[in-house]
Formats: structure tokens, sequence, C-alpha cells
């Protein structure tokens, strides 16, 4: 029996926040198993569409034959620029599933996950050329302790980049069980898996740039939605939910809210979950992957 492609997290809630009118344009910019993408089009009437975006061109064979659904293989951090190849300058809706797909974790020669042994690649999109090989055998040790801490939030960055940079002297390392042998040695027995996913983590946001990829993505989302149009998005690390946080609540990725001359805040969104949404415990217990997942969502102001 072959595992799903991606289990759809949060598949009601995060639709549902859309409000979504049988006759809009929405955006799902993480096709993936097209989980989301198979919910919004139960919800739209003939003269809806939804466009779709994933850079992995594993997804392909999830694509719904619908003559309202357009597959764009491209990052969404390109988003604007690529909805206007299709002549489209506003959407009615966003929503973003962000993070990992089960079928990446789960296909062992991609590398993402420490429980098969295989070459250090995690690319989201294989026709990139860093892998996470070349992060840690070419990078100096100054880069190697920005990724940990910054991405990770390892706290003893220092003493493994070290370790790191002493055996590589003598070999690369190739391989997530390479790589898993050095960090044993790093880390208290009873925190080993912890730690591994701190650090895979760290290497994987690393290779696909996703925070520069997620701030490019959420500052071109103000441009592009109607006035009342909703984001509706799902993290799941707090790297990922505070810049999304930040980014509702001001505009901004500092979190610093803007005032006009009477005091009123020059804020683009109006927050529609004050605080986030979390996955219900029965969820949980099918899907652990919507453990650590939280949903925000957020409208456009009207002018």
């Amino acid at each position: 029996m072959s595992l799903p492609y991606h289990i759809p997290v949060l598949l009601e809630e995060s639709v549902d926040a859309l409000n979504i009118k049988p006759d809009g344009v929405y955006i799902d910019v993480t096709f993936g198993g097209g989980g989301h993408s198979r919910h919004i089009l139960s919800k739209l009437g003939e003269k809806g569409k939804l466009i779709a975006f994933d850079q992995d061109r594993d997804v392909l064979e999830n694509t719904p034959e619908d003559e309202r659904f357009k597959l764009i293989l491209q990052n969404f951090r390109y988003i604007k620029n690529a909805l206007l190849l299709y002549g489209i300058k506003e959407v009615d809706g966003i929503l973003a599933d962000l993070g990992v797909s089960s079928h990446q974790f789960d296909t062992p020669e991609r590398g993402f996950s420490y429980r098969f042994d295989a070459d250090l690649d995690m690319r989201m999109n294989t026709n990139l050329h860093l892998t996470a090989k070349e992060v840690i055998n070419t990078y100096e040790a100054k880069e190697l302790i920005r990724v940990f801490s910054d991405y990770g939030e390892v706290r003893n960055t220092k003493s493994l980049v070290h370790k790191l940079i002493q055996y590589r002297e003598d070999k690369e390392i190739e391989t997530t069980n390479e790589l898993c042998q050095i960090l044993e040695k790093m880390c208290k027995p009873n925190m080993t898996n912890k730690y591994f996913a701190q650090i895979f983590q760290a290497l994987r946001i690393e290779v696909n740039q996703e925070m520069e990829v997620l701030k490019d993505f959420l500052k071109n989302t103000t441009a592009l939605l109607k006035p009342e149009g909703r984001l509706s998005v799902i993290t799941y690390h707090s790297l990922e939910d505070r810049l999304v946080k930040r980014f509702m609540n001001s505009g901004n990725f500092e979190g610093k809210i803007e005032k006009d001359f009477y005091g009123n805040p020059l804020t683009p969104f109006k927050k529609i979950t004050k605080k986030p949404i979390l996955a219900p415990s029965n969820e949980i217990q099918d899907n652990s992957r919507a453990r650590s997942a939280k949903l925000r969502v957020a409208e456009k102001k009207i002018n």
C-alpha cells in the first residue's frame, strides 16, 4: 500500500478562512498533493478560477483535470510576475501551507529526513544547484554558525561546527547517516530526535532560502489581494510564524506599526484570527505533522 502524497493540514479551517466567492479568483501557492486546491475548487462555481504554484515537478501527478484550474511550476516568491503573464493583477484570496510535503519527507532519495540514509540533498526544486551536502562541506565556520543558530535555534552551535569542520578535513560528509553519526556525539541521548530535527530544518531552510522566499511572497500579497481579500497561512515553526504574525499585524517584518497624523494605524490588513488556529486533537492523531501547525488569517483593508 503506497503512502498518500500529502495529507492536507487544517483543511477545512484554512479554506473556510478564505471566505470563498463562487466566481472569485484564488491562489494556492503550495499545491503539493492538491488537497487544499481540490477543496477550494469544490466551493467555486463555473466562473471561479484557482491558480496553484509548486516548484517540485513530482506534483504533476496530482493535477486535477478541471478547466478552472491552472498549475504554475514555479517558486511562489515570484507570484506577482507569474500571475501577470496570465493577465491576473488582483485576486480574492491566497492560501499557503508552508514547509515540506509528506511526499518529500517520505521519499528517501530527497534527503529531507534523518529516518533514511540518502545523499544530503534537501532541494524542493531539484533543478537548483545548492544542496545540503554543499552547505555542510563548503560553508565557512561563521556561515554554518549562522545557519544553525538562525534557522535551527541550536544551542551548541560553535562546538557542532568545530566538529563538522574537523570531520570534513579528512572526508566529505555525503549522506544523512554520516551527518547523523556526527550529530549523535553532540547531544544528550534522550534529545537525539529533537536535535536531528533542528539541524535538518536549518539545512533545509538554507538550501531552499525559505525565509527569503516567505518574505518576498508576503510582500507581494498586499498588492495582489483585492480589498477584503483574504490571506490564509499555515506555518510549522516559530521562525515562519513570527514573520507571518508580524506582517499581518503591521505590514512589515519588524512588527513596527506606522501611524498617520491622527494616530490611526497604517496597516494593510485586518486580523481575522487574533490567535493562531491549531489543529484539533483528532487531526493530530491521524496526522502527526499537524501538531506544530498554526493557521493565521488576515483580510486586506478597504482603503
